[in-house]
């Protein structure tokens, strides 16, 4: 059953997300679980990578297996319940995790193992400004965000090319009335992606300007 799922999560179209996967699983980083071949990209956090390192009272520590040693903590011997949220440049599933009432990208965030991706969620935001204030984790001395130690070692963190097939948008009139707060709020309401002229769309949700806004995350 767990296969035909992943099978049929592969080929959902991307307005079809808010699905559930669960089952056990392994952590592969910080920020990444496999679940028998199903692999998951935890939604709006960012954690070191598993070979990046963190200065804390001046001394070098490897914050990236600290923070997959705590994500492999969390879930060992449990069933999790993943809800889909998208598709990444690596083709993994990108998801909520909760294992029982735990939800792992909250856990992560509050250990200070995990960056807050408020650009695609404001869910962790308070968990992050506790940990920051309590200097844990990589919040205890010095680092590099994720992003940017991918950005200084493209070879190893460079997404897969994109197929050249490309969604063409309906264009409809926007009618008055249809506003999104941000792209958090149009994922979650199940409009988005949002195309220039169809209903909520609005240039500042459209950070390349490309005519189509909260395009699904296709760069970790």
């Amino acid at each position: 059953m767990r296969w035909f799922l992943a099978i049929e999560l592969a080929f959902l179209p991307f307005s079809a997300f808010a699905q559930d996967v669960s089952g056990s699983a392994h952590a592969v980083d910080g920020d990444t679980l496999n679940m028998a071949g199903i692999v998951i990209r935890l939604h709006g956090i960012d954690a070191p990578e598993l070979n990046q390192n963190c200065s804390r009272q001046g001394q070098s520590w490897e914050c990236g297996k600290e923070a997959s040693a705590k994500l492999a903590q969390l879930v060992s011997g449990v069933n999790l319940r993943c809800e889909q949220r998208d598709i990444d440049g690596y083709d993994r599933i990108v998801a909520t995790c909760k294992a029982g009432q735990v939800d792992l990208g909250q856990a992560m965030v509050e250990a200070g193992l995990a960056v807050a991706l408020t650009q695609f969620s404001e869910r962790y935001l308070a968990a992050e400004a506790r940990a920051k204030e309590l200097g844990l984790g990589i919040w205890g001395g010095e680092f590099q965000l994720p992003a940017d130690y991918r950005a200084a070692n493209p070879r190893a963190y460079r997404p897969k090319p994109q197929a050249s097939t490309v969604r063409q948008p309906i264009i409809s009139p926007a009618p008055s009335g249809v506003y999104y707060r941000n792209c958090s709020a149009a994922w979650a309401a199940g409009a988005a992606p949002l195309y220039r002229g169809q209903p909520g769309y609005r240039p500042e949700m459209d950070g390349d300007g490309d005519g189509v806004a909260c395009e699904p995350f296709r760069r970790r």
